[in-house]
C-alpha cells in the first residue's frame, strides 16, 4: 500500500477543520469533512456535512470536483458510510465517481453505518485508515463515545458553596450560582442532546429544562428533556410544556435509562442536572463521565449536600476525580469558579499495581 503523502496529511488537517465548521449541529449525526486530491496533490473538491438530511461531506466534495474526481484521492475524517439513511451510502458514491484511493482518519463506530472501508476495498479502491485519527475523534467526542459504549456520554453539572452545599438548611437554593454561571450553564446545555433530572426535582423545583439564550448565545435545537423515576407527575409542570420534547422514563436504574436513550432515542450526550439522590445513583453505578461544578464564594455551614450517599465509609474508598480545567466565570461578587473534572482511573486501570 502506498505511503501517506505530506499533501494527504495537510488535506486531512483541512478536512478536520471543515468538519468543525461553526454552526454545524453537534447531533444527531457526526460532523465530517472531506478533501479530494488530484494525482498531483492539488485540491479538486472539498465539503463537509451540514447536518441531518443534508448531503454528506464526500457527496458535497464530489459535486464540487465533478469529473476531476476520477482517479482522485478522497481524504475524509470518518469512514465513508455503508448504509442508506436519508441519503445514500458514501462508499458507493466514491466508487461510482471513480475515486482511486481513500484516506480515512476515524473508523466508524456506528454499527449501522460501518463497513465502508471494506466495501471500497472490495471494489478495488485503495484504502488507508488512521491518519490523524485522534484529531478527528475530538470533533465528535460524545457521538464517538456513545457508539463505542452503547450509551450516551454523561456530564453531571451542579452548583455548590465552598462547603459543598447545594441548598440552605431551609431548602432554599436560588441562587447558589451567579448569573454569569447560569448563563454559562445554558451554553453547556446547548452542547448536549439530552437534559435529565429525577421526578423529585420536577415535583419540588419545577424546572423548565430548556436552553435560554440571548444575542450572544444563539439557541439551536432544544435538547430532549428526560424525567427519570417511577412516580406520576402533574401535567402542569413546566417540563411538560411545548418549549421542547419531553420523555418520562419510568425507571430508577441509571444503566437502563442510558441504554434506552441510546438504543431507542439515538441520544449521545446526557446533561445530568438532577438532585443529590439522582447524582449519587449515577456515581455509584460508574456512569458519570464528566463533572462540571460551579463553586460559589459563600458558606452555609448546614443544608443539603451537593451529592447523596455514595456508600463510602472511609477516606481510602473516596471517589477521586482528576481536574481537567478551571475557569473563573464572571467577576466581582458574581464570580464563580467552574471546575471540569473526570473520574480518576484506579491504579489497576492504569496498568500499575
Amino acid at each position: 500500500m502506498a505511503e501517506t503523502t505530506t499533501s494527504e496529511t495537510d488535506a486531512m488537517r483541512r478536512a478536520v477543520a471543515l468538519a468543525a465548521s461553526p454552526g454545524v449541529p453537534l447531533h444527531p449525526n457526526p460532523r465530517v469533512g472531506c478533501v479530494l486530491l488530484a494525482p498531483d496533490g492539488t485540491v479538486v473538491g472539498e465539503g463537509y456535512h451540514h447536518g441531518a438530511g443534508t448531503p454528506h461531506a464526500e457527496v458535497e466534495a464530489l459535486a464540487v470536483a465533478g469529473e476531476r474526481a476520477r482517479g482522485a484521492t478522497a481524504v475524509v475524517t470518518l469512514e465513508p458510510c455503508n448504509h442508506t439513511g436519508r441519503t445514500g451510502p458514501c462508499a458507493q458514491a466514491l466508487i461510482a465517481a471513480g475515486v482511486r484511493r481513500v484516506v480515512v482518519a476515524q473508523r466508524d463506530p456506528n454499527p449501522l453505518a460501518q463497513g465502508g472501508a471494506d466495501t471500497l476495498r472490495a471494489a478495488g479502491v485503495e484504502v488507508e485508515t488512521g491518519l490523524l485519527a485522534d484529531e478527528a475523534e475530538r470533533v465528535n467526542p460524545a457521538w464517538t463515545f456513545a457508539h463505542r459504549h452503547g450509551r450516551p456520554f454523561v456530564t453531571w453539572k451542579f452548583a455548590t458553596t465552598l462547603d459543598g452545599r447545594s441548598a440552605a438548611a431551609d431548602g432554599t437554593s436560588r441562587w447558589v450560582s451567579s448569573p454569569a454561571a447560569r448563563r454559562d450553564t445554558h451554553r453547556l446545555r446547548g452542547l448536549a442532546d439530552t437534559m435529565l433530572v429525577g421526578t423529585n426535582t420536577v415535583a419540588v423545583d419545577d424546572p423548565q429544562l430548556t436552553v435560554r439564550g440571548d444575542d450572544d448565545l444563539p439557541v439551536g435545537v432544544q435538547p430532549l428533556r428526560v424525567v427519570m423515576g417511577e412516580r406520576d407527575l402533574p401535567a402542569e409542570r413546566r417540563v411538560f410544556d411545548d418549549a421542547a420534547p419531553t420523555l418520562h422514563l419510568r425507571t430508577r436504574d441509571p444503566d437502563t435509562a442510558l441504554r434506552t436513550l441510546y438504543a431507542e432515542h439515538d441520544r449521545h450526550h446526557v446533561f445530568l442536572e438532577g438532585g443529590p439522590t439522582l447524582a449519587a445513583s449515577f456515581l455509584r453505578a460508574g456512569l458519570v463521565d464528566e463533572v462540571v461544578t460551579y463553586v460559589a464564594p459563600m458558606l452555609l455551614g448546614a443544608g443539603r449536600s451537593a451529592v447523596g450517599d455514595l456508600g463510602i465509609a472511609t477516606i481510602a474508598d473516596a471517589l477521586r476525580l482528576e481536574l481537567a480545567g478551571t475557569t473563573v466565570v464572571g467577576d466581582g461578587p458574581d464570580a464563580n469558579v467552574r471546575l471540569v473534572l473526570r473520574p480518576a482511573l484506579r491504579p489497576t486501570e492504569r496498568g500499575t499495581n
